[in-house]
């Protein structure tokens, strides 16, 4: 039968190899195995006098560490090989403590969360009719009918986000108008000022979105004077030219006459 051994604040022999090293300010991957050794067998000495009794695992933990030491304290055979670094004894042990402290803090983690939670109080579920005098409604349907039911609803789900897209969309391309203005500023400098058609500022797989943003921006170039234009016929195309610079200022000061 094995028990669970619990001495002071060590729980297990590597709880307390842990705080051995801790206490001795050692780091994990250089332990003085001879003083922790010697330590450790102090500890067990001590619980063994207080007639406690100890789980086998302290004891194998004990016969590793001494296990180590004479590894430790006996010459090297054979001289070092150029480039042939001999293996630490310590290495399994420091693997070892590092897999118990990662799991310990993990415990301690878990052991938190429980704590918090004993803190939180939920109100158990009740019925309330007694208080609504409104009696539960259970909605009675056939298979069929919930199928139809559920479908219905799966398209007024795919209808709104149509429609979510769309104005997602269109907002987005409010934003966009600048952007077209210098594009067919660029295109009249391109053209050195000279007469296009409407049609020459669209590509060729222009959509109506397009079309439309193009006239808009170029209706709100003619307001702010930068182009001019002009249709020969009704439903001809339209011709646009920029405005040059010194008879945009000339028509800024014939309005400003005018008033």
């Amino acid at each position: 039968m094995a028990y669970k051994v619990k001495i002071d604040i060590f729980e297990g022999p590597f709880d307390l190899l842990v705080y051995l090293i801790e206490n001795a300010e050692m780091s994990i991957y250089d332990i003085q195995v001879a003083e922790i050794t010697s330590q450790y067998l102090t500890y067990v000495e001590q619980m063994q006098d207080a007639d406690v009794a100890i789980a086998t695992e302290f004891m194998v933990l004990a016969a590793a560490l001494i296990e180590i030491k004479s590894k430790m304290l006996l010459p090297r055979s054979t001289p070092i090989e150029e480039g042939v670094v001999e293996e630490d004894p310590r290495t399994e042990l420091v693997e070892k403590i590092l897999e118990y402290k990662k799991f310990k803090a993990a415990a301690e983690l878990l052991e938190s969360y429980e704590d918090k939670k004993t803190l939180c109080f939920e109100k158990p579920k009740e019925a309330l009719e007694p208080y609504t005098n409104e009696a539960d409604e259970y909605l009675l349907l056939d298979i069929k009918q919930f199928v139809s039911a559920f479908n219905l609803f799966l398209r007024k789900k795919q209808r709104i986000e149509e429609v979510r897209k769309h104005y997602t969309r269109v907002e987005r391309q409010k934003q966009s108008i600048e952007m077209k203005i210098q594009h067919i500023i660029g295109f009249l400098k391109n053209h050195r000022l000279k007469k296009v058609f409407f049609k020459e500022l669209l590509a060729k797989e222009s959509n109506k979105y397009d079309v439309v943003l193009t006239f808009t921006s170029m209706l709100q170039m003619m307001r702010e004077k930068l182009i001019r234009v002009e249709q020969q016929r009704a439903f001809g195309d339209l011709e646009i030219e920029m405005v040059p610079p010194d008879e945009e200022e000339a028509m800024v000061i014939g309005e400003w006459d005018d008033n």
